[in-house]
């Protein structure tokens, strides 16, 4: 449970650390993502828990691949990375 939390700490940050490079502010990833402001606010304090849809609609709206939201590590194989991926979501 506590690699799931980690997994889940680098996702909502790479979501903060993306919008704040792309220089967007929340109102406006809210506007495009269709999902409010304060739910945003909420993932980016990780009080709330994004669904894979909400992670695909934020991804869609900062214009980035969603795999970008999970860390990459070229010694895992396909297999460990669906895994993870998949632990991930069950946790949702």
């Amino acid at each position: 449970m506590e690699e799931e939390q980690k997994q889940l700490q680098y996702v909502i940050s790479k979501i903060r650390d993306i919008r704040v490079q792309k220089s967007i502010s929340q109102l406006e990833l809210s506007v495009k993502s269709n999902l409010s402001q304060s739910f945003l606010a909420s993932i980016e304090k990780g009080k709330k828990q994004p669904s894979v849809l909400t992670l695909l609609r934020i991804a869609n709206a900062l214009d980035v691949s969603p795999k970008c939201f999970f860390p990459a590590n070229e010694n895992n194989s396909k297999d460990e990375v669906k895994e993870t991926i998949i632990d991930l979501v069950r946790s949702l």
